[in-house]
């Protein structure tokens, strides 16, 4: 790693050049998760720019949506939604019905 011979280094100010990185990396997802979550509602651009405190309170929101969402639907393996699906608890879009057999296709 290259020395810096600048006397006010980035450790001078308390961010020194492993915390800058963990900084980036964390900043960087929180403005992915913000706007892919977001489904269409925020641009990269948008998010990156807004207040930090407006931009903590919207990814804790829809992380806390995420978060119940994920808690009222139970059983999220695979196994478990065919199972509810066989028992009718699951009812299938139209385009699905007739379609699911265990039969191999023949070529």
């Amino acid at each position: 790693m290259k020395k810096s011979t600048f006397q006010l280094d980035l450790g001078f100010f308390g961010l020194t050049s492993e915390l800058a990185k963990q900084y980036r990396f964390s900043l960087f997802t929180i403005i992915h998760q913000i706007v892919f979550h977001g489904q269409g509602g925020y641009d990269w651009e948008t998010v990156y720019n807004m207040p930090i405190w407006l931009r903590k309170f919207t990814f804790n929101q829809i992380k806390e949506y995420y978060d119940e969402k994920n808690k009222d639907n139970s059983g999220g393996d695979l196994a478990s939604q065919t199972s509810q699906i066989k028992e009718g608890k699951i009812e299938l879009p139209e385009h699905f019905k007739g379609k699911l057999t265990n039969k191999t296709p023949k070529y």
